[in-house]
């Protein structure tokens, strides 16, 4: 079993986002899942981002960091999008990390300092997503982090949707998103 802090996308805590966790649940993992958005949930992902620029990323990220200083230190991050953020920043900075899963969003290692030896990584994205693998360069620092990190493993799936895990929205692709479930409980097995 392993314990995990899953942080949501910019939409916020939907019910999609929900549903992972609880499929993580049922499969024997503590999941925690904070709302870095204080209740708020969006209907389209512009809807989010203006949230998000609003409240400001800075608040977010602390938010996020606040959501892990009273949990254990031996954590698997999990961060979807907008959520990658903060799972990545505390992968790479919070001692004891077992794992980091970013689902649609990666950003270059050294954003946070070197990579921590031995963290193991997955990193899930559509190839023709323009999020991830056309306008911020996430599929780019993806491929740099594979590259040097042998605990680091890139998934592209066929497609062009963002958030194509979450079960509750309309870009959700269901065979695709079964395949990254399956690799995560893969991931959270090997973690615990």
């Amino acid at each position: 079993m392993a314990e995990v802090l899953l942080f949501h996308h910019a939409q916020g805590l939907t019910p999609g986002v929900l549903g992972l966790a609880q499929e993580l649940r049922d499969a024997g993992h503590v999941v925690h899942t904070p709302d870095l958005y204080e209740g708020h949930v969006f209907d389209t992902l512009d809807e989010g981002m203006g949230y998000a620029r609003k409240a400001g990323f800075d608040v977010i990220a602390a938010r996020g960091e606040a959501a892990a200083s009273d949990l254990p230190a031996e954590l698997v991050y999990v961060g979807l999008s907008l959520g990658a953020v903060p799972a990545q920043k505390l992968a790479q900075t919070r001692a004891g990390a077992r794992g980091v899963v970013l689902l649609h969003a990666c950003l270059p290692a050294a954003e946070f300092g070197a990579w921590p030896d031995g963290l193991p990584a997955q990193i899930h994205g559509m190839d023709a997503d323009p999020f991830f693998a056309e306008e911020g360069g996430d599929l780019d620092a993806a491929r740099e982090l594979v590259a040097v990190v042998p605990t680091a493993e890139l998934f592209l799936y066929e497609g062009d949707r963002h958030l194509f895990t979450d079960s509750g929205l309309p870009e959700y692709d269901e065979a695709a998103a079964g395949v990254v479930r399956e690799r995560v409980r893969r991931f959270l097995e090997a973690a615990a």
